[in-house]
């Protein structure tokens, strides 16, 4: 690479086992999260839904599934990416972690099976009131932190030179302020509410605080991906790593703004939850505007370059796509319909295909084969066309009134517009789930030992 290029220098052998076994709960995070749809989708069948012995066990599932997807799949793979931009020091902390983690998430997608959940669909975390399930969140969440403090000692200097592997690394520890922050929100929540654990409105204000913080440390790792995809895809943005440091330090400010918050508004308040609402609406694209509009520009310049990773360049093009369209249906958002799970599904999945992208890059170099094939050629186009025409249908609905966490006849789908959306809706979904299960399959050819000849 040159000087000038968005990447990493990869760490030593020890630290790159403890990368490979975060990359590991991330992907399982993924396959446990399918199985779970197939129970899904089992729990609403006749005969066997008669097997299934808990009433509703069609959200039973749905909030693990949620849980696997969003909880342990971004914060797993951030743990990949801090760990890349780690050295040797406390490793036994960053395996204690991983180890933690990994028993939460085992805890959390057998608590289903131990007893009736009574789910909850709160947002952020949605749970379920049993002690196994609540036991697993909490390992994982002790897991979490222990990963967030390793990484504050173990992180990489950006050197005393700022470069443009400087400035990639400062993204990453940058993203563990935003972290940490979240955590001390998410203690702040916990001490400030004044009803007694249990019911929906507890959970959402127990989590709304962190849920929302956590959104910009998912936001800062993609940025910093972005630029790394861009580099590996032979168009390296014309971005000063200056420029690039100040604007990571502006992407993560809105979130220095949570101590004021708890200062001035109750968390039982519905000031405490505008205030965070606002923040994420106005602050969450700060950085990522400007970063984006300089990727674009270096995608553009350099669209005939053929660097052997187009891979890598269509999961940066899909990632960018999907997030700023998810951005745009935010502004959009009036009362509580399907455009919001459109908006975040937009941004959620740009941050997957970002994701997604960046494990294709680092598995050859972690030891495992190259990606390559026409199968893995498709599924960044697959996974991101499914998603945008699934979030575009939930839009589309939202505007003729569909309302949000309902399902079937509650739905109230009468008019044409609003059948022809949730139908696009439901297609789209289906492709991206091809798209997602190619994933995993492409990764695991990619992963699996080679037969001896």
């Amino acid at each position: 690479m040159q000087d000038n290029s968005f990447s990493l220098t990869l760490p030593d052998n020890d630290v790159r086992q403890l990368t490979t076994g975060w990359l590991l709960l991330a992907l399982a995070s993924l396959v446990l999260a399918g199985l779970f749809t197939l129970l899904i989708v089992l729990s609403r069948t006749p005969f066997f839904q008669e097997i299934i012995p808990w009433l509703d066990f069609f959200h039973t599932a749905l909030v693990v599934h949620v849980d696997l997807t969003v909880l342990v799949w971004f914060l797993s793979f951030a743990g990949v990416l801090w760990s890349l931009n780690s050295n040797n020091r406390c490793l036994l902390c960053g395996k204690i972690a991983l180890f933690l983690t990994t028993a939460g998430t085992l805890i959390i997608t057998v608590s289903p099976f131990t007893g009736e959940g009574y789910p909850l669909m709160n947002n952020y975390v949605p749970v379920l009131q049993n002690n196994v399930f609540f036991t697993g969140l909490c390992i994982f969440g002790l897991g979490f932190s222990l990963l967030i403090l390793r990484s504050f000692i173990a992180a990489r200097s950006t050197g005393k030179l700022i470069s443009h592997e400087g400035a990639l690394r400062f993204g990453f520890n940058i993203a563990l302020l935003s972290a940490f922050i979240a955590v001390l929100a998410l203690a702040l929540s916990y001490l400030g509410i004044n009803d007694e654990p249990g019911g929906e409105p507890y959970y959402d204000r127990l989590f709304w605080g962190g849920g929302h913080i956590i959104q910009f440390t998912h936001t800062l790792l993609m940025l910093a991906v972005w630029l790394w995809l861009a580099t590996v895809s032979g168009a390296t943005p014309m971005l000063p790593p200056r420029a690039a440091m100040l604007l990571f330090a502006i992407g993560v400010s809105p979130a220095l703004g949570v101590p004021y918050i708890y200062a001035n508004y109750d968390v039982n308040s519905n000031q405490h939850l505008v205030s965070f609402f606002h923040l994420m609406k106005y602050g969450g694209g700060l950085a990522a505007f400007p970063i984006g509009i300089a990727v674009l520009i270096g995608l553009i310049k350099n669209r005939t370059a053929t660097s052997g990773y187009e891979i890598e360049r269509s999961a940066l093009i899909f990632s960018m796509l999907l997030f700023g369209v998810g951005g745009i249906i935010g502004y959009l958002i009036i009362g509580s319909n399907v455009t919001i799970p459109a908006h975040y599904h937009g941004s959620i999945v740009g941050v997957t295909l970002a994701y997604m992208g960046i494990t294709y890059h680092l598995l050859p170099k972690l030891g495992f084969r190259k990606v390559k094939g026409r199968l893995a050629q498709w599924q960044p186009a697959i996974y991101g066309i499914g998603q945008l025409m699934h979030i575009i249908g939930l839009a589309w609905s939202g505007g003729y009134g569909v309302m949000r966490k309902t399902a079937g006849t509650e739905q109230g789908l009468e008019r044409i517009e609003q059948i022809a959306g949730m139908g696009l809706m439901g297609l789209g979904g289906l492709i991206s789930i091809i798209g997602g299960l190619i994933f995993l399959i492409v990764v695991y050819l990619a992963m699996r030992p080679e037969k001896n000849t």
